[in-house]
C-alpha cells in the first residue's frame, strides 16, 4: 500500500511539474501577445488559480489527500493571509481555494526559464528595497488580490518552537488591511521538511485547514503609540493563532 501511495504522489509531481513547464513556457507567454499587461495578472491568476485547484483535486480522488476546510476560503478579498505552513503544498492549497491571490518571491526566481513569466505576474518580490514592496504588495491589496504570506518563512516541523517573521504585521500597519490567519495541520507527515517527499503513509493524509478570526491593525495602533509595539502585538497574535 504504500509503494503505491509514492507511485501516485510521483506521478502527481510530474504532473504538477508538467503543467508548470506548459504553463510558464507556452500558454503564459502566448496569452501575453493578446492580453493587455494591465490585464494579465487577472487572467493569470485566474489559471493559476483553476490549474491548482484542479491539482488538488486529483490529490483528493487518488486518495493521497483529504482536504478539510473550517470556514470559508473562498470570499476572502484583498486581505493579507498568513498561515501556517507544515508541508509543501500548503501554497497549492491556499491559491487554488482562493481566487485573486498572490504570494510572495525572491527576485532570484525571475532568473528562472520556468517561473520567470508566472513569478513576473502573479507574485511579489519581496526582497527588494522595503517602501517599493510596501507600494507593490499594497496596490495589489487594493485592487482586491489577497497576499499570502508564510510568517515562518519555512516550513515548521510538528510541535515545533516556531519563530515568527514581521512582514506581515508591518505590510498590515502600512496597507491598512486586515489579517486572515489560517492554521494548517495534517495528520501524517506528508511533505514535511526532512523527509521523503514519496512518503505518503499508507492511508489518505488528512489536511485540516481553520480560518481564524481577522486580525484588524487598526485595533492595535489604536491601543499604542509605537509602531514596533502593534507590530509586535500583531505577529504575537498571528503566532497564537496559527501555532
Amino acid at each position: 500500500m504504500k509503494f503505491y501511495r509514492s507511485f501516485l504522489v510521483l506521478i502527481e509531481i510530474c504532473i504538477f511539474g508538467t503543467g508548470a513547464l506548459i504553463i510558464g513556457c507556452l500558454i503564459f507567454p502566448t496569452l501575453s501577445l493578446f492580453v493587455k499587461e494591465q490585464n494579465r495578472r487577472e487572467y493569470f491568476s485566474n489559471i493559476i488559480h483553476s490549474s491548482w485547484k484542479f491539482f488538488i483535486d486529483i490529490m483528493q480522488k487518488t486518495g493521497v489527500i483529504n482536504v478539510n476546510i473550517e470556514g470559508d476560503l473562498s470570499n476572502i478579498k484583498g486581505k493579507i493571509v498568513a498561515a501556517s505552513h507544515p508541508s509543501l503544498i500548503d501554497i497549492i492549497l491556499l491559491i487554488g481555494q482562493m481566487p485573486k491571490s498572490l504570494c510572495l518571491a525572491k527576485k532570484e526566481l525571475l532568473k528562472n526559464p520556468v517561473m520567470h513569466n508566472i513569478v513576473k505576474s502573479l507574485y511579489i518580490i519581496n526582497n527588494i528595497d522595503p517602501e517599493i514592496f510596501k507600494k507593490n504588495a499594497t496596490e495589489a491589496l487594493k485592487d482586491g488580490y489577497n497576499i499570502v504570506i508564510f510568517p515562518t518563512g519555512t516550513r515548521t516541523l510538528p510541535d515545533e518552537h516556531i519563530k515568527i517573521h514581521k512582514g506581515a504585521a508591518q505590510l498590515a500597519i502600512a496597507s491598512g488591511t486586515s489579517i486572515i490567519p489560517i492554521n494548517i495541520k495534517t495528520d501524517y507527515p506528508f511533505l514535511i521538511k526532512h523527509h521523503s517527499p514519496l512518503d505518503a503513509g499508507s492511508k489518505t493524509v488528512n489536511y485540516y485547514l481553520k480560518v481564524m478570526p481577522e486580525i484588524n491593525p487598526q485595533n492595535y495602533m489604536d491601543t499604542t503609540d509605537s509602531e514596533i509595539k502593534a507590530r509586535n502585538h500583531i505577529s504575537e497574535k498571528i503566532k497564537e493563532y496559527i501555532n
